[in-house]
């Protein structure tokens, strides 16, 4: 995202906060200084002036550009940094900083781009399963996941294939299709590689994680939204089935159909830090219009239903 701003000179119009850059909003000309945010780990944005949305790279350049369709952003990026090209004039030197921006820009591309073949609004159901995948893993235990969880949610560290070396998390569309892998792994990567990783073509604006199940099976329709994976385990374990993931900080428009289909009532417990609260005052007045909403703020700067233990998951969704 650093790359990208740097083509369009705004770099040093955004002021460092964290992990996050923080300033006016560059796609309607805003003029507020806190309304713009900018996730350098997560490689997405927020606008909560006019714009009222975020999204990743591909839909950063298709707003800059004045709302061109994702294809056309993805195809735009490619000619300039040289994504997919076989030339090494065109591509970046990965010996200097401005390099290995570059790089992690392609990366992001080559993970992130729709194929044409597959340009449409669906997310198609997965044609195999990963097999043999490991749920004793150390890396649960150490982050305090227990053994049904890994059960009900279909964990497995996997050693070999799409997700080698990465614990794979299964993600299912409303109908309850296998529709792709979440692969996580397992503690710090290691330099160039990213937390997450999901396959090429899959869009995750279109699904709600764990909503095939909690979606349905809870009469009273109260959803508990989080924003993560392992957000979303925590929750569970606490004894609250009906717990959903955004799978990031941004709620798209088709997830936030899939909540006014299902809910009554939806419960935000989003991370405690700038995104996390930004994205709750994006979200709460779009839900608001349909749904009964509760917002619940965690004890301290920097939390996450993740860090929290049961106990005080439990006081907090019975307040």
């Amino acid at each position: 995202m650093e790359t990208l701003l740097s083509h369009y000179g705004l770099l040093d119009r955004f002021k460092v906060s964290g992990t996050h850059l923080i300033g006016c909003c560059p796609i309607h000309k805003g003029t507020s200084a806190g309304q713009f945010s900018i996730d350098l780990e997560k490689n997405i944005f927020n606008c909560f002036g006019d714009c009222h949305g975020g999204g990743n790279i591909l839909d950063f350049v298709a707003k800059m550009e004045g709302g061109i369709p994702i294809r056309q952003a993805a195809l735009l990026i490619k000619k300039w940094y040289g994504v997919g090209s076989s030339s090494p004039k065109t591509g970046p030197d990965p010996k200097n900083k401005e390099g290995k921006r570059q790089e992690l820009v392609r990366q992001e591309l080559v993970r992130k781009e729709e194929p044409a073949e597959n340009d449409t609004n669906v997310n198609p159901p997965l044609k195999f399963q990963l097999k043999n995948l490991n749920p004793d893993h150390s890396f649960f235990a150490e982050r305090g996941i227990e053994p049904a969880t890994v059960n009900y949610f279909g964990l497995g560290f996997c050693s070999k294939g799409l997700m080698a070396g990465r614990v794979a998390i299964p993600i299912h569309n409303q109908r309850g299709d296998l529709v792709a892998y979440a692969g996580r792994w397992p503690g710090d990567p290691p330099e160039g590689e990213a937390k997450y990783k999901l396959p090429p073509g899959f869009k995750k604006r279109l699904v709600l994680f764990n909503f095939h199940r909690a979606g349905k099976e809870f009469p009273e329709k109260n959803l508990i939204v989080v924003e993560g994976f392992f957000d979303c385990f925590r929750v569970w374990q606490s004894g609250h089935k009906n717990v959903v993931g955004l799978m990031g900080s941004a709620l798209s428009a088709e997830q936030e159909d899939l909540l006014n289909s299902q809910a009554k009532m939806v419960t935000l417990m989003l991370d405690q830090d700038d995104a996390g609260r930004k994205a709750t005052i994006e979200i709460l007045p779009r839900l608001a219009k349909k749904l009964f909403i509760r917002v619940i703020e965690l004890p301290s700067e920097g939390d996450q239903p993740d860090s929290l233990v049961k106990e005080t998951l439990i006081r907090l969704l019975k307040e």
